[in-house]
């Protein structure tokens, strides 16, 4: 499995546009500067009232499908 490392600070209002549908995915930098954009849907368990903050490891499989993401 692969994975890539990103920090993200999503704010409250900026994370109810994704969720409402208005927004769709998130579109961040890794790590290693790498470009990356992937479903909204996928921070879902780490909103806070404050949004979405911290730094995370998103792992997906050979044929880039996404498997799972952890706060680290």
């Amino acid at each position: 499995m692969n994975r890539v490392i990103i920090n993200i600070r999503i704010s409250r209002d900026e994370y109810l546009k994704m969720y409402t549908g208005l927004a769709k995915s998130v579109h961040t930098r890794t790590q290693e500067g790498k470009s990356i954009r992937f479903p909204a849907d996928i921070l879902r368990k780490f909103v806070t009232h404050e949004g979405v903050e911290g730094r995370f490891a998103i792992y997906f499989d050979a044929n880039n499908r996404f498997q799972k993401i952890e706060r680290i």
